[in-house]
């Protein structure tokens, strides 16, 4: 039985989210006069920023730019933010009608089709206004496309299996080893949470509706979602995504997870309504940044574990992914500005490997593929064999029509 009475090292390296890192930047003294880069205007100057979050990131994310604009008075930061849900479709109005924000909040997976349209500025003509040598090179990497940094990663993050101590304690179960654990382990603690409380708690809250689980199902069994060498071509196999699905159908069948049209429900209801959340999954699949407001709305001693592997413990399957970026836009008229500003908000374990490949244009679209095909799994209007051929050629057509 693991310890719960502090959070595991692993988990230490990756809970530096966005509001802490900012909040550290607070205190940072006057940077050097740059030596390359463009030049700060003495006129006033307004920029423009987008993000998305909760009204916690909000609020701390405006006491930051208030700090910024008492160090430099002639700049004007003009805050436009969002929740997740709608930020990608605002950004993208705003985009098509020639008005991007200067300095934008980015995701990984939409990276590299903004960067790839021209959307986003080479943040290596900012030179020394935006240092980057105190980033480690496979952290700054994450960032670029085909060399070029296009985002500067803010905190990193990785995929947890969310254990509920208080229910697991009362119904007699004890917390797994997630040293050793496996699929097999989780399935079978997930049937006997939902036995042993006649059905009040389920086992586990239902996953296969975005791509972290998946990326490390697909790295336990020697395999990435994307060519290796950055080439737009979905490379996982059919028999691998096909029992990823089939595991899942299988353990939803024995009552360790949701009814399918529970896990719907609540999927589209947000973190607050999750089965996690409301305690009424004994175990979730998330973020590894969302383990305070997991534990905020809980109320209970939740723990995050390594995700279980298909063989006790396989090494390099899990990895770190950076929480978010800062970009710029190509078409801002403030480059110095805004270098100075990126660079004002950036100052401050065994089993995880490199980075899966990162996510070619037209990758974005993943996350609404796979929800689709795991509704249809679960709904039994598809086999796991035969979602797993569609989601490979309706993935591959998304890579193929963001490369015309």
């Amino acid at each position: 039985m693991r310890s719960t009475t502090t959070a595991p090292r692993w988990l230490l390296l990756t809970s530096v989210g966005a509001a802490t890192m900012l909040t550290l930047t607070a205190c940072a003294g006057p940077a050097e006069t740059p030596a390359t880069g463009p030049t700060l205007s003495d006129e006033p100057v307004t920029l423009s920023f987008t993000w998305w979050g909760n009204d916690v990131r909000h609020g701390i994310t405006e006491e930051l730019i208030a700090a910024f604009e008492a160090e430099h008075d002639n700049i004007t930061i003009e805050p436009q933010y969002t929740d997740w849900a709608g930020y990608w479709d605002k950004l993208a109005t705003t985009v098509a009608a020639g008005d991007a924000p200067d300095i934008i909040q980015m995701d990984e997976k939409q990276l590299s089709t903004y960067a790839a349209n021209g959307v986003l500025l080479d943040l290596g003509t900012l030179g020394d206004q935006l240092p980057t040598g105190d980033f480690p090179e496979a952290v700054l990497g994450t960032g670029a496309l085909d060399g070029t940094q296009y985002g500067i990663p803010v905190g990193i993050n990785t995929y947890t299996y969310m254990a509920n101590v208080d229910v697991l304690d009362g119904l007699g179960i004890e917390v797994p080893d997630d040293e050793t654990w496996s699929w097999d382990d989780l399935n079978e603690i997930a049937e006997e949470v939902t036995a042993k409380s006649g059905g009040a708690v389920v086992g586990s809250q239902s996953w296969g509706f975005e791509d972290g689980g998946l990326n490390n199902w697909l790295r336990q069994h020697g395999e990435s979602l994307y060519a290796d060498d950055g080439s737009p071509e979905v490379t996982a196999s059919a028999k691998t995504l096909a029992a990823w699905w089939q595991n899942l159908l299988d353990v939803t069948a024995a009552g360790g997870t949701p009814d399918p049209s529970a896990t719907i429900e609540r999927e589209s209801a947000g973190l607050a309504e999750s089965f996690t959340a409301t305690n009424q999954s004994a175990f979730g699949p998330w973020w590894s940044n969302q383990v305070a407001a997991l534990r905020d709305a809980s109320g209970q001693n939740l723990v995050p574990l390594m995700v279980p592997t298909p063989d006790e413990g396989e090494d390099a399957a899990a990895y770190y992914k950076p929480s978010m970026f800062w970009s710029a836009s190509a078409k801002t008229e403030h480059p110095a500005e805004v270098a100075l500003f990126l660079d004002f908000l950036d100052k401050i374990a065994p089993r995880v490997g490199d980075a899966p490949p990162a996510t070619p244009p037209g990758g974005g679209a993943i996350e609404t593929i796979i929800d689709q095909h795991t509704q249809r799994v679960l709904f039994g209007e598809v086999t796991p064999e035969d979602a797993a051929e569609s989601f490979i050629a309706e993935l591959q057509q998304a890579l193929d029509d963001a490369a015309i």
